[in-house]
């Protein structure tokens, strides 16, 4: 499994949120198995995305497509998004017993 970070700015987070939930199924289809949104604390334009994908491969893939540049340009993404491709190397999960 490879994760996906993507960063950008969008014009108006409730339109985006629209056409990224709209978009759910053409995800799927192209491998991604999980997703997480968050926005930066001074400025909720700023949305970072965090996807779990079958492979870098399809992530890549996905990433590169025609379709989500033009999806993105309608979702009123402003500017290229900042996209890294990443891997696991160690995961702790804390509790309150520790």
């Amino acid at each position: 499994m490879v994760h996906v970070l993507v960063r950008h700015k969008v014009t108006d987070y409730n339109r985006w949120k629209q056409a990224f939930d709209s978009h759910l199924n053409t995800r799927k289809h192209a491998g991604e198995t999980a997703f997480r949104i968050f926005h930066i604390v001074d400025d909720p334009r700023e949305v970072v995305l965090f996807f779990d994908w079958e492979s870098v491969e399809q992530a890549r893939r996905f990433m590169n497509s025609d379709d989500l540049r033009k999806a993105m340009q309608q979702a009123g993404v402003e500017g290229p998004p900042d996209v890294q491709y990443i891997e696991d190397v160690r995961t702790v999960h804390r509790s309150s017993a520790d």
